[in-house]
């Protein structure tokens, strides 16, 4: 299952995965996934629309079919090389530590997205 046409689309799905895996979006996580936009998106000009956009899309997708969409779209995009992958997993550690404190549902979404990209490695 693949939903996403860029791989930079994918990531900030990712990101809004990670912001929310406590069950609430946190203003400090929202503004650190907005400061990584910048360079996923260099060319975009409306990050507010891009973002409300793939939180919607988020909210709205099947959450049990998560971990078969991330391990899907890796696989899809394999090009993309394990430095690349690995510098998205510290962008969701930052994520999840924006608001200064680790809930158990983050380490658990973290370490699930860890073992998909060694996986896809």
């Amino acid at each position: 299952m693949v939903i996403h046409k860029t791989f930079a689309d994918f990531v900030l799905f990712l990101y809004v995965h990670m912001a929310h895996a406590d069950g609430e979006f946190h203003e400090t996580e929202v503004k650190v996934v907005k400061e990584k936009m910048k360079k996923l998106f260099p060319n975009e000009s409306d990050y507010d629309r891009k973002l409300k956009e793939t939180m919607a899309l988020y909210m709205d997708f099947d959450k049990n079919q998560l971990r078969t969409l991330f391990r899907d779209t890796f696989k899809h995009f394999s090009e993309v090389k394990f430095p690349v992958k690995y510098h998205i997993y510290t962008d969701l550690y930052d994520i999840i530590n924006a608001d200064g404190k680790i809930d158990e549902s983050e380490t658990d979404a973290l370490s699930t997205l860890k073992e998909i990209i060694d996986v896809s490695h």
